[in-house]
């Protein structure tokens, strides 16, 4: 999802010289030169960076299933830590500006929202994966900015469905949905977080960002507002609690990340949920 909106954002802008990679073979949006290129093989990244010799590296690439994560332990670490590594590494010879996607599942979500100085503590493995990448990051030598995020939702051309549509697919078939009640964050929309990443570019900002949504949020209230401003019912929508769900992975539950520190210096400016739903309304005939 990220990985695709900074492509179409980027070429818009027709003002830079852009090189979209990724494990596949082929790319899944043909609007710039691609490179394949697998970020658990040392040899590949710096090959594909000294080759191409950029100014800017985003790193959009991770292992996301958190609870996948703590059975697939092996893959979760190549992708999220060494990958960051061997990223790190092609970056410092050329003292290109790296900049790394973290995430909110680093803290334990006791006293939330938490702010870039918070003491990180995570819960799972994922989480533990994303705060070694970030001590990854702060050891490198590289010129690097790491941008933490959380709830990631907004279109992508070729993805599955975010949390939205996912929303008003199963509500608008007459599903029934269970929703968290006591998982609280500020949710991230795509568009905002690559206005995030353009901003670090733009005024070549280095350290920790964190980039997240306007309004704080239980996701099963997130879920009550996406139904309300579709007209969906509300009734489908079950609450439920955390624990209720037996993941293999535990959540951070009062999390979400303060935005202070971005808006002051990047001059950031989140969505609302409403704003955002209303955008994507628009882009998906929704």
């Amino acid at each position: 999802m990220l990985g695709q909106r900074l492509i179409n954002f980027f070429v818009s802008q027709n003002c830079s010289e852009l090189l979209a990679c990724s494990v596949e073979n082929e790319p899944v949006i043909k609007k710039t030169d691609y490179a394949q290129c697998d970020i658990t093989k040392r040899d590949q990244v710096k090959n594909v960076v000294l080759n191409f010799y950029p100014d800017f590296i985003i790193n959009a690439a991770a292992y996301t299933n958190v609870d996948r994560s703590e059975t697939d332990r092996e893959t979760a670490w190549k992708i999220n830590v060494k990958g960051v590594e061997y990223l790190a590494e092609a970056s410092r010879v050329l003292d290109a500006h790296l900049i790394h996607i973290s995430s909110d599942y680093i803290f334990d979500g006791l006293k939330g929202p938490y702010s870039e100085t918070a003491l990180p503590n995570p819960v799972s493995y994922y989480g533990r994966t994303k705060l070694a990448s970030e001590n990854v990051m702060k050891i490198s030598g590289t010129i690097h900015t790491i941008l933490r995020t959380n709830v990631l939702f907004g279109r992508a051309e070729e993805n599955r469905p975010d949390f939205v549509r996912w929303v008003v697919q199963m509500l608008r078939s007459g599903q029934m949905i269970r929703i968290v009640t006591d998982q609280i964050n500020n949710p991230t929309y795509v568009g905002d977080l690559v206005q995030g990443i353009n901003k670090v570019i733009d005024y070549r900002k280095e350290g920790i960002y964190n980039i997240g949504g306007r309004d704080f949020l239980s996701r099963f209230d997130f879920t009550m507002e996406i139904a309300e401003f579709f007209e969906l019912d509300k009734s489908l929508v079950k609450p439920i609690l955390t624990e209720e769900l037996k993941q293999p992975a535990k959540r951070p539950l009062n999390s979400g990340l303060l935005t202070l520190k971005a808006e002051t210096e990047l001059g950031f400016k989140p969505h609302s949920i409403k704003e955002v739903l209303s955008i994507m309304k628009k882009e998906l005939s929704l």
